[in-house]
């Protein structure tokens, strides 16, 4: 349960006004003593009084003119403090720091980018949210490792966001659109799936965002989703998916020796990974068996197992047998607390999506 803050502080002071501690006060109430704390002071205002005088070396009004009229002259309206500076310098001259053009030109409102540079902005993706299997895939490259020294093979991996399997894996010896075109279509046909219904996700990569690859998503009609530049979390799930990957046990430690012998490693990972490895994510359940329906079952089969567990021997519960549930949802790139809080509310269960039970919960934690 929330509770306000200014409720909170109400009750801890009624509370130690009766005699009780307030430690003890704030731990009834879920709170932490110094957060209570906290809260008293920012109630009592900013306790501050600042400087009495004004300090001797401060710049007057008209030093402010001066940096203002430099700063914004001819000759150095299109550079930074930090060259400002050293040419004033090489002409024997001092008007003031970097740091105090910096403060009298955001004093003044007048710290705005120098030059023809503009600030990079990037926005971010798109929200996706899936509720079913082949709605929002995800896709990246990776290097795998080759007997020549600085030279790789490039794994081309395509997976599904709601079930985390593996859709296509394919291995080349270059990235480049035009391969990645191919091995999406391969994918497509593969699965037998209507690629006007899917979002893909990638990167900013230059294969990924290649002439041949953009034209070929438009013409099957899908819709295409981007990372920021840099942004490696605007992909975690092709990201976790290649970690799983070369920190598996079976990950060769010498390079592979050919593109062949990597692709083939590649289809045996995927074959486990699909088809026997049970994914956190998803419930412990395999990727095959949520993309297909068959996690369900394996779910409840588990729910009776415990509740028989319990019925037996029902002293070794305090509380609830363990649930056995998966997301209904999973988001990529959520934007806000309302999407996360309805994605991590919403479960597998039982064929249907129902809502997670905080107070339950607490109750079986």
């Amino acid at each position: 349960m929330m509770i306000e803050r200014d409720e909170a502080l109400t009750l801890v002071a009624e509370a130690v006004q009766k005699g009780a501690r307030a430690a003890v006060a704030c731990r009834e109430l879920g709170l932490d003593r110094r957060t209570v704390e906290r809260w008293r002071r920012c109630n009592a205002g900013d306790q501050r009084h600042g400087p009495k005088t004004k300090p001797n070396h401060a710049l007057s009004a008209q030093n402010h003119g001066k940096i203002l009229a430099i700063a914004n002259s001819k000759e150095f309206r299109d550079v930074s403090p930090k060259v400002i500076v050293p040419r004033l310098a090489d002409r024997n001259e001092y008007v003031a720091s970097e740091s105090t053009f910096y403060r009298v030109l955001r004093a003044h409102h007048a710290l705005a980018p120098r030059g023809g540079a503009k600030p990079r902005t990037s926005k971010r993706p798109v929200e996706v949210v899936a509720s079913k299997a082949c709605e929002v895939w995800s896709w990246d490259i990776t290097y795998l490792p080759s007997p020549v020294r600085g030279q790789f093979f490039y794994l081309y991996l395509f997976g599904d966001v709601w079930s985390r399997r593996t859709m296509r894996a394919e291995v080349h010896e270059s990235e480049n659109a035009e391969l990645a075109a191919e091995a999406f279509a391969n994918a497509c046909r593969e699965h037998n799936i209507e690629p006007a219904a899917l979002t893909l996700h990638s990167d900013n990569g230059g294969p990924m965002k290649g002439a041949t690859l953009l034209a070929t998503l438009r013409e099957l009609g899908v819709i295409a989703s981007f990372s920021r530049p840099s942004v490696s979390d605007d992909n975690p799930f092709s990201e976790a998916l290649f970690r799983t990957l070369k920190y598996v046990p079976t990950y060769p430690r010498k390079p592979f020796a050919s593109r062949d012998a990597a692709w083939a490693w590649v289809e045996r990972f995927v074959g486990w990974y699909n088809f026997e490895h049970l994914h956190s994510a998803i419930g412990f359940v395999t990727p095959d068996q949520r993309h297909h329906g068959e996690d369900l079952r394996v779910l409840a089969a588990r729910r009776e197992v415990y509740a028989a567990a319990r019925a037996r021997h029902p002293k070794r519960w305090s509380g609830l047998p363990r649930a056995w549930d998966a997301p209904a949802l999973v988001a990529l790139n959520p934007r806000d607390s309302a999407t996360r809080t309805r994605v991590s509310s919403a479960l597998r269960c039982g064929g249907h999506s129902t809502t997670r039970n905080p107070s339950t919960e607490a109750h079986a934690a």
